[in-house]
């Protein structure tokens, strides 16, 4: 099954929330309201590096309509807020150490007059030396941002002796990648609604991909017990990873309790470019060699990743990153050291493939330049290094196994798009074709990767969920996920629908409300999919028969003779309604529900972060290069993925799209460029997003649904691989239309010009 925009499968539904997304009468969170709302913001450090002498609120308490003035003074718990480490202030005491820092907020009657207040609230700062390059924070001189230094994480990982393994090398190829800071923009920017109940139990209407983790977070800093915390967390405007973490919350919620009034909070764009997260820019270094036949031997990489003034899941990242510059291939020895570093710039986060799109790019950079070296196609010098079914994960663990690596490698080499490049005579070779104009240059190229999925080892990853026959005859399906444009409800219909037999208008789905739902984990990591399968799985046969047993009591026939089915129970052999589900709900004496809780399935290792499952991908691309502008554009893209079985293709599809164009405008025009601390890109006019103009041609993508027989896990993530193996496939092409090798992203168009025009316009 090829899926692209121009086929449609029979399988192939309208989205539960697509009408109210397309019309535009779905109400996102930041869309709520109550009487008497207040207008929350949030005054935050004009510096980067400074500390606070004194912080004056006087006019700002004394101006008509201001409701609340709050400062670290005011928090009554915890004043820190982060998922792993709780280590950014919720307001700043007496150092700012970046310029979303926040120093104080204000509720009042209208968002003019919190916007006056903040005016008015008078911060003394001496300013201090900025350390915007994570290279220079690591120097013993450079000014230490933190008590325990400039160092967030270290981790490593060594097999064999690498050094000894360089010396077996016929070619070694050496070379430094870098990547840019990439924002999320998302249409929705943070914000929310926060209101007091009569009751005295805080309602948080906030956007995030966890709300459970929110709700003890919140607790924390509000000293309040988390029953007494209702987050409400869907719908989403988009998230992509960068809605994780607490963002206004913390501001929302301790304005509600000081004013007693609902509170609303909603980030102008800059207050999101400033404030919020973005994609961890690294410098990743890294030397290869291979014997005469190809053979991977020795593999040495340096990572130094910027994750900004606070940790948020700075080290998550760069484990992720650590095992992911390994990747794919089998090598005799290897050594990996990567480290986490604390700077004055923008928060760095977690983004939609959280590190691997840094590692890959810089690996698959690798294996490009050592088949140059070798004098051989480079596609073909994966296939002779990739791992087997039966071996181990990058870091020498147990994983899951399967066939997805050598699927996608065939998948590719057969695809339209690779034959294509074989008939232009660009089967083996890097020179470039023309077309008629003679300074457009084409170029294809290829990538490939496994990226793993949920936390990893040692790190909590609950799932579960719940189904229950409700009184009205609907059949709740309840998980503690969130949808935030990823399709995750349409997913859920569709397995509830193939799997029990149900029809749609039987079912009602319940998700991002704490108060109702189980916690079934994040809502991050390519999980949630996995999770929703493996829960059917689980609630299946306990959830049919509970309610077989209950209608074979009303009905006086044998369980056996009954199965579920659209709209109710039916008879098996004469297909025939006996019973209704709302009649099911009102005359049976016990209720029917069933609960499952396990575990996101992980490797029996003690490496922290370690993966078992994987998703295998492999991208071809069609690239042209106007060598007069140096600018690139994407004419063409083939995606294998090998994530076993298809739970909704039009979600399939649209995670591959998505992906691949975030991924594209990390490749080529994407980077929200900071100097000294300060940000340069404010706002969407200067940051150059990706629109449909840009992705031209057709987006193929084919699924590889095999599995192996003994395969227990299902469905494996996708929402993730789309956006992590497209730019080293464009780094590719681009060398073969210009012979020009990428080691920088975005991809600078000076890099790709002509540099005697005039002679190259005489020789044509």
């Amino acid at each position: 099954m090829l899926l692209n925009r121009s086929n449609s499968g029979k399988r192939w539904r309208v989205r539960p929330d697509g009408p109210g997304k397309v019309t535009g009468s779905m109400a996102y969170l930041t869309d709520f309201s109550a009487e008497g709302m207040l207008y929350g913001r949030v005054l935050r450090s004009p510096h980067p590096h400074a500390r606070i002498k004194a912080i004056r609120t006087e006019r700002a308490k004394e101006l008509a309509g201001v409701h609340a003035v709050l400062t670290a003074a005011d928090v009554p718990g915890l004043n820190r807020f982060g998922i792993a480490v709780p280590d950014q202030p919720v307001f700043c005491e007496d150092i700012v150490r970046y310029i979303g820092d926040a120093v104080a907020a204000v509720a009042a009657d209208t968002a003019e007059l919190a916007a006056l207040a903040l005016e008015l609230i008078e911060v003394d700062y001496e300013v201090l030396e900025v350390v915007d390059d994570a290279e220079r924070a690591l120097a013993p001189e450079s000014p230490q941002l933190h008590p325990q230094g400039n160092v967030l994480h270290r981790s490593a990982y060594c097999a064999g002796e690498a050094q000894r393994g360089f010396e077996c090398c016929a070619h070694i190829v050496e070379e430094t990648y870098c990547t840019p800071r990439q924002m999320h923009t998302y249409m929705e920017t943070e914000g929310g609604l926060f209101v007091l109940g009569e009751d005295g139990r805080l309602n948080v209407y906030a956007p995030t991909q966890h709300g459970f983790m929110d709700r003890m977070q919140l607790s924390r800093i509000l000293a309040m017990p988390q029953a007494d915390i209702r987050i409400v967390s869907s719908p989403i405007g988009g998230s992509f990873g960068g809605k994780d973490e607490l963002n206004v919350q913390p501001y929302g919620a301790l304005l509600a309790i000081a004013s007693n009034r609902p509170v609303k909070i909603h980030n102008s764009r800059w207050e999101s470019v400033r404030a919020g997260l973005k994609r961890h820019p690294m410098k990743i270094t890294m030397k290869t060699g291979v014997d005469g036949n190809g053979k991977l031997i020795a593999h040495q990489v340096s990572i130094i990743a910027d994750t900004g003034p606070y940790a948020t899941l700075g080290a998550e990242v760069l484990r992720f990153a650590v095992e992911h510059v390994i990747g794919p291939y089998r090598y005799e020895h290897i050594k990996v050291d990567g480290v986490s570093v604390f700077t004055n710039n923008g928060m760095s986060g977690e983004f939609r493939g959280f590190g691997g799109n840094q590692a890959i790019f810089a690996l698959e950079g690798q294996l490009d330049r050592l088949a140059e070296k070798l004098g051989i196609d480079p596609w073909m010098l994966r296939l002779r290094n990739m791992r087997m079914p039966d071996d181990a994960g990058p870091f020498g663990q147990p994983i899951a196994a399967t066939e997805g690596a050598q699927q996608v490698w065939q998948a590719l080499q057969a695809s339209r798009l690779w034959q294509e490049r074989a008939s232009a005579g660009m089967g083996s070779s890097f020179s470039a074709t023309t077309s008629e104009e003679p300074w457009i240059s084409i170029g294809y190229g290829a990538a490939f990767t496994m990226h793993g999925a949920g936390l990893g080892v040692g790190i909590p990853d609950p799932a579960g969920g719940r189904l229950t026959l409700a009184a009205d005859g609907r059949i709740e399906a309840v998980f503690g996920y969130e949808e935030f444009g990823q399709g995750l409800l349409a997913s859920l219909e569709q397995m509830l629908i193939e799997q029990f037999g149900f029809a749609a208008s039987d079912i009602r789905m319940i998700i991002g409300d704490t108060d109702v739902v189980p916690d079934s984990g994040s809502t991050t990591a390519s999980r949630a999919t996995s999770m929703l399968w493996k829960s059917l799985q689980n609630l299946r046969p306990m959830f049919q028969a509970k309610a077989l047993e209950a209608a074979s009591r009303l009905l006086a026939l044998p369980a056996a003779k009954l199965r579920l089915g659209e709209g109710g129970i039916w008879q098996q052999e004469e297909q025939m309604l006996l019973l209704t589900y709302a009649d099911l709900a009102m005359y049976s004496k016990e209720r029917i529900s069933c609960t499952t809780r396990f575990h996101f399935p992980t490797s029996p290792v003690d490496r922290v972060g370690a993966h078992f499952l994987y998703t295998y991908s492999a991208v071809a691309v069609k690239i042209s290069v106007n060598r007069l502008t140096g600018r690139v554009r994407l004419l063409d893209q083939y995606h294998a993925v090998a994530a076993g079985p298809v739970i909704n293709p039009q979600g399939f599809l649209g995670q591959i799209e998505g992906g691949s164009s975030m991924a594209l405008g990390f490749t080529l025009t994407e980077e929200a460029v900071m100097e000294n601390g300060l940000y340069l890109t404010k706002n969407l006019d200067t940051y150059l997003v990706p629109t449909i103009a840009e992705h031209r041609g057709t987006v193929e993508v084919e699924p590889i649904e095999d599995l192996p027989d003994f395969d227990q896990y299902g469905p494996r993530g996708i929402g993730e691989v789309g956006s992590v193996t497209l730019a080293p496939a464009i780094a590719s092409a681009v060398h073969a239309a210009t012979g020009v090798r990428i080691s920088k992203l975005p991809i600078q168009p000076e890099l790709l010009q002509l540099q005697d025009i005039e002679s190259f316009l005489q020789r044509r």
